[in-house]
């Protein structure tokens, strides 16, 4: 036992430090700010690793020390970069949405409600729209699958008795030219920014636009008060990416943990896995008593793809009422 321990000692440390050197390795790949010095940065320090590592191979505590080093002058660079809100933006996300909140009345600015003719052929309208807190009804969740069953993006729709439901997406502000990347999405590669959508936007582009994704969409079970909070965070959100930019973060920071990281800490639920494997984040749902149980999980599930009624109802003025009818949990009815 006293041998294994004094392997770990010497190795566990080694490993947990590689592990940080080939990160350091993927922040040079994607951060460094000359774009063409990217890979030549990269591949030096790899080299640099190499040569301490065979410089020092019988003297551990040299290589592990030289490593360590590297490691702390790539993080220490790294977290001096800073996000902004000065980009060459994509159209879909030039506007940062805010809000206004007197009284009774909530004026959302830039809402984005484009009119899509393909994924990339689309006209931008931002608008201005102005909500009444006391005809708030409900909210909803769409789930988004895009490719893995493991990894989903989720979009909340608030819903009022008087006005067409309003969408929150938090995902990545993308710069003109620039494509999601997962690995890339570990680095400072993209900004977070709140989306305020029009439901016909949003929902439309996943479900009628973009060939291989599925959307999935759930009334929550929430106290009228619950629901009134949870569109209060999201303006809080939406109002703090606008005064001070944020980085996105795949793990820390992405459109699943953003939001939970919007409740106070002492009210957010008890951590779970499916927090960060969100394709399972309705599962954990229906666990939870937070969307309907009236039936199992796999059946509720199969009735909550609203991609062939989304099709149907295409962009028509009622697209929001057409895609609740008959949906578990709406008994049938849909708010406008």
């Amino acid at each position: 036992m006293q041998r294994v321990l004094k392997v770990m000692m010497r190795w566990v440390p080694a490993v947990v430090l590689a592990v940080g050197c080939l990160w350091a390795v993927g922040a040079l790949y994607f951060d460094f700010p000359v774009r063409v010095l990217r890979v030549p940065a990269a591949v030096l320090l790899v080299v640099a690793m190499v040569v301490a590592r065979v410089r020092w191979r019988r003297e551990w505590v040299r290589w592990m020390g030289a490593w360590l080093v590297m490691f702390g002058l790539v993080l220490g660079w790294w977290l001096t970069l800073k996000p902004s809100h000065e980009r060459v933006w994509q159209a879909d996300v030039v506007e940062l949405p805010w809000a206004e909140v007197e009284g009774d009345v909530v004026t959302v600015h830039n809402i984005r409600n484009c009119d899509y003719r393909s994924v990339s052929d689309y006209t931008v309208r931002w608008e201005t729209r102005a909500y009444r807190l006391s005809r708030l009804t409900g909210v909803s969740l769409a789930i988004n699958y895009w490719g893995s069953p493991y990894m989903a993006h989720p979009i909340a729709s608030f819903e009022f008795a008087d006005m067409p439901p309003l969408a929150f997406s938090i995902e990545t502000r993308k710069e003109v030219g620039e494509g999601y990347s997962a690995v890339g999405g570990l680095y400072r590669q993209f900004e977070l920014v709140c989306l305020a959508a029009d439901e016909r936007d949003v929902l439309r582009v996943r479900t009628n636009y973009r060939e291989g994704e599925d959307v999935y969409f759930y009334h929550l079970n929430m106290k009228p008060e619950a629901v009134r909070e949870r569109f209060m965070e999201y303006l809080a959100t939406m109002n703090g990416i606008r005064e001070t930019p944020r980085w996105y973060n795949a793990v820390t920071t992405n459109c699943t943990t953003a939001i939970r990281a919007q409740r106070p800490a002492a009210e957010r639920l008890p951590w779970d896995w499916r927090v960060l494997v969100n394709g399972y984040g309705d599962e954990m749902l229906y666990e939870l008593g937070a969307i309907d149980r009236g039936m199992p999980f796999g059946e509720l599930r199969a009735k909550s793809r609203i991609n062939g009624v989304a099709r149907e109802a295409g962009d028509a003025p009622d697209f929001s009422v057409r895609i609740r009818a008959g949906l578990p949990g709406y008994g049938g009815a849909a708010t406008p």
